[in-house]
């Protein structure tokens, strides 16, 4: 599918009405938490063999490779706001992982809100990654959009408590939920997905009693020193790109191994969608584990 098809289908099913409006947005919590939608994965995936747990209320799904061989773990948070479940092209992309790198992939369906806050999440999410580890060997952090912000903070928090991600992968990761960067308002007319007034409402419920510019709410604001590599995907006409620059330059000047991805003109999570440039972002997400992975096991 073209780049330029992809806005279009995104405007006509007026895919970003839930945040262009506060009030909208505040029902459509309610709504979702009243009706809320299902999240198993499609009967098929390809490559994988498929279980789940369920661990204090969180069901926590492992794609295993199909062959058996494995060679690490990934942990991949998934997008939707906070708000919305996880997604077809969500489990496609982690069963492609799984089965073209030989990681043993978790997917924890985690509480949204009104029900989940960031405090409850991201350390949760930080225990996988570290029981991930000690199961599997070297183990990745990957999320899109709000996944994006709980991988990241995750490797934060994973970092502060001595513990470096091999690599983290964000795929147009929200970073400062705020919205408060000026550059934003250049792109609001330009993104098809996005809008502040709605993803504001979603911000703030999900920052609970956390202040919105905590690094466990908003990695933007983190300190940077001692995370491990990171690769960021990123779309010029997505209201979270002005904020990936930002990431970018704090990075850099931090010294961190940062893989940076910036695609004019392209959307929100590009990666995921079904276009020649998602394509290519995900053939490089996993060469990229791949040679992360062949470097970790020369070392050992």
């Amino acid at each position: 599918m073209s780049r330029f098809v992809i806005p279009g289908l995104l405007r006509v099913t007026r895919r970003n009405r839930n945040y262009l409006d506060a009030q909208r947005a505040t029902a459509y919590v309610r709504e979702r938490a009243l009706r809320p939608v299902a999240y198993g994965p499609p009967t098929k995936l390809r490559g994988v063999e498929v279980s789940v747990v369920h661990d204090r209320g969180w069901p926590i799904y492992t794609l295993t490779p199909s062959d058996g061989i494995s060679r690490g773990g990934l942990v991949y948070a998934h997008g939707g706001g906070w708000v919305g479940e996880i997604a077809s092209a969500h489990w496609q992309l982690a069963a492609r992982i799984a089965a073209q790198t030989h990681l043993v992939v978790t997917v924890p369906i985690y509480p949204l809100i009104p029900f989940g806050t960031a405090a409850q999440v991201v350390p949760r999410v930080a225990e996988l990654v570290t029981a991930s580890a000690e199961r599997y060997g070297p183990t990745f952090l990957a999320g899109d959009s709000a996944g994006g912000q709980i991988a990241l903070s995750a490797a934060l928090h994973l970092r502060d408590a001595g513990h470096t991600v091999p690599r983290t992968i964000l795929i147009s990761p929200a970073l400062d939920l705020t919205l408060e960067n000026p550059e934003i308002d250049d792109v609001l007319l330009r993104d098809p997905w996005l809008g502040r007034d709605g993803g504001l409402v979603f911000g703030r419920l999900w920052s609970g009693e956390l202040s919105m510019k905590d690094p466990l709410v908003s990695p933007l604001f983190g300190d940077f020193e001692g995370l491990g590599p990171v690769t960021v995907f990123t779309g010029t006409h997505d209201i979270l790109n002005p904020d990936a620059r930002l990431l970018a330059a704090k990075m850099r000047q931090a010294d961190v191994d940062l893989d940076y991805s910036e695609e004019p003109g392209l959307v929100h999570v590009y990666p995921l969608t079904p276009s020649t440039e998602g394509a290519q972002a995900r053939r490089r997400i996993i060469t990229t584990l791949r040679a992360e992975l062949d470097a970790a096991h020369s070392i050992s």
